[in-house]
């Protein structure tokens, strides 16, 4: 009995892309000789994407579509697409082409040679240099950090074994880090090196807050270290405050006419003290919000429709 493949691409407002990647996909998998399905799951586009998808599958019975009641955003509805694949490994590929299409036969002969886990990994990139440079210090901060070693320069594409997929489906978090989750699950993943291209068509997704939204969450699911760190800043800060306060009230009582404490240093004192108790409080609401999401069990995705499930 031949082995099926499963393909998994994400899309929100893709109708530059979407015809080219689901002819490429289908082209790449005939090639290769396995049965295949590719799911694309869809976060409610307001262009013609899923117009486009819509008619493609009326002759593509290998492109199942999953359309979300609204936009659930890019980190819970990738997950959702995983899990609904029934393929003996499932691959997730971006529908932007900055993971090649080339990366699929590549990704499967390493899976037929054991590895369960094949990702691949940015080794030179055409985006931004300072947000590569960015990037670099943020690994290399959150894996000083974390519990358990995170991959560095991954996009979330690779392949996952069925097995790997079983235990994804075991995890209860609504709003998971997926890159942490697979590292999780397992140690041994197979890297394979890749230059990332610019996005040839359409308005990237990624802008400040999600890039933010990804990173804090990364932080918040596999280190404590943030919150040890506040609780020590608030005890320098009170020994501070305590030490500064003996020493204005010694040199008040000693020198109380020439010795003018001012207004200045009250003020600033209370903005600095100020700024740092938001800072920290905004942190520690990070993982409040976090607590919040897990506590409410609400599902990855709602979903609005399916096409050829059934097929």
């Amino acid at each position: 009995m031949s082995k099926k493949i499963s393909i998994v691409t994400p899309t929100f407002n893709e109708e530059a892309n979407i015809d080219k990647l689901c002819a490429e996909i289908a082209s790449s998998m005939k090639k290769l000789g396995y049965e295949y399905e590719h799911i694309v799951i869809d976060n409610l586009s307001t262009d013609s994407t899923i117009k486009i998808l819509e008619e493609i599958t009326k002759t593509d019975k290998k492109l199942k579509v999953i359309i979300n009641s609204r936009n659930f955003g890019h980190i819970r509805s990738p997950i959702h697409g995983l899990l609904q694949a029934s393929g003996d490994a499932v691959i997730l590929m971006s529908a932007d082409f900055q993971d090649p299409i080339d990366l699929i036969p590549k990704y499967i002969k390493e899976w037929e040679q054991g590895h369960l886990v094949v990702m691949g990994q940015k080794k030179t990139s055409d985006e931004s240099k300072i947000k590569h440079y960015l990037k670099k210090i943020y690994y290399k901060f959150i894996n000083s950090i974390s519990e358990i070693p995170l991959l560095v320069d991954t996009t979330g594409s690779g392949l996952f074994d069925r097995t790997i997929i079983e235990e994804l489906r075991k995890v209860n978090d609504p709003y998971p880090y997926f890159r942490g989750l697979v590292s999780e699950v397992t140690s041994k993943v197979k890297l394979i090196k890749f230059h990332q291209p610019k996005r040839d068509k359409g308005v990237t997704k990624n802008n400040f807050y999600t890039l933010y939204d990804l990173g804090i969450l990364g932080i918040i699911k596999h280190s404590k270290i943030p919150l040890r760190i506040i609780t020590f800043i608030g005890l320098i800060a009170s020994l501070l405050s305590f030490i500064i306060s003996i020493i204005f009230l010694f040199r008040k009582l000693f020198n109380w006419s020439s010795f003018d404490v001012g207004i200045a240093p009250m003020i600033i004192g209370v903005f600095m003290i100020g700024s740092i108790q938001i800072f920290l409080l905004g942190f520690i609401g990070e993982y409040v919000m976090n607590i919040l999401y897990h506590n409410r069990n609400l599902p990855l995705v709602i979903e609005k429709k399916r096409i050829n499930f059934d097929k």
